[in-house]
């Protein structure tokens, strides 16, 4: 494909028409991934959550200004939450972002959630495979700031930043929070604003009394409109970076984020083929079923899932050639 060459080539246009495409899953979708997923796996991807308001754009600037003083280039996604009505996100973090637009060596793109639920877009994870093999070094995907549910990143990041305020509030609420569990590195930021200390001792409590864990988050404080504490926080990224390099359990969670890309591509191209109906009286005829209401959704599924003939309609394309490995992430 003349956009994937071209992108491999160092041409910016080439890559951000190329997200487009797979943000509005054009038909071409498989077939652009399957090509650039040798090219992929080098990036070091990180992923910057927390509540919302904790100041999380201002940070990924300053760690973009950061990784750069350091001689290396960056990627950035910024997921912004999309109307329930329209559809639309005000997508406002490459305006906010200003400082990096004349920087070749550092690629903005901000994603709609979409509707999904998660803190990420449906297409964040081919977005980053898209710009790490354009040859970003760092990847920063900062998520939408909607609690919770923001657990999607642990499945697409190697280290995953959790950002609170001083506002955050108390020990119970931050933990019920869901955050604290899949932090590798903690930033109390705005730590110039009243009872930052007070947050911050709150977490370091938190973790002298969590289970024992292999590599213990740190807590750092940040003021990240002033640029403060943001040099010390690529010191701990990079220490929890070579720390995992080393484990086991940096193995682990690369064969889970693995794993987790093949279940969401999987139930993506199912489901898109369910939505575009078939030709087989059979399945279209439960389809049907379906959408009338006779037959249930998970009946539904299970009755495809024991109908080989049913399965063998929605696997209608030739398989593809097995492409070759990604290299492993340093």
């Amino acid at each position: 494909m003349e956009l994937i060459d071209r992108m491999l080539a160092g041409d910016i246009r080439a890559l951000a028409r190329l997200i487009t495409l797979v943000e509005s899953r054009h038909p071409s979708l498989p077939e652009i991934m399957q090509e650039i997923y040798g090219h992929s796996g080098r990036a070091y991807v990180l992923g910057i959550t927390g509540p919302p308001g904790g100041g999380k754009s201002t940070l990924v600037d300053g760690l973009a200004a950061e990784f750069r003083k350091r001689g290396e280039t960056v990627g950035i996604v910024a997921i912004d939450p999309s109307s329930p009505f329209s559809g639309g996100a005000l997508l406002g973090d490459r305006i906010r972002m200003t400082q990096h637009a004349s920087d070749p060596g550092v690629f903005i793109r901000s994603l709609g959630t979409r509707g999904s639920q998660g803190g990420l877009s449906l297409a964040t994870r081919e977005v980053v495979r898209l710009i790490d093999a354009a040859g970003y070094q760092i990847i920063l995907v900062e998520t939408v700031g909607v609690g919770q549910t923001e657990l999607d990143i642990m499945e697409l990041a190697d280290t995953v930043v959790v950002v609170f305020v001083p506002e955050s509030g108390d020990t119970i609420q931050t933990m019920k929070a869901g955050l604290t569990e899949i932090a590798d590195i903690f930033v109390v930021n705005k730590f110039d604003r009243a009872g930052a200390a007070n947050m911050l001792r709150e977490l370091l409590q938190m973790i002298e009394l969590a289970p024992p864990r292999a590599w213990t988050p740190p807590v750092l404080s940040t003021v990240a409109f002033k640029g403060e504490g943001v040099a010390q926080l690529v010191e701990k990224i990079a220490a929890h970076r070579a720390w995992s390099a080393a484990q086991e359990n940096g193995r682990e969670r690369q064969a889970f984020s693995n794993l987790a890309e093949f279940a969401d591509v999987l139930t993506g191209v199912i489901g898109q083929r369910l939505r575009q109906g078939t030709t087989t009286s059979t399945l279209a005829d439960l389809i049907r079923q379906v959408k009338d209401g006779a037959v249930n959704p998970y009946c539904a599924a299970l009755t495809v899932l024991n109908d080989p003939s049913m399965l063998r309609d929605l696997s209608e394309d030739e398989p593809c050639a097995a492409p070759n490995r990604p290299s492993k992430r340093k």
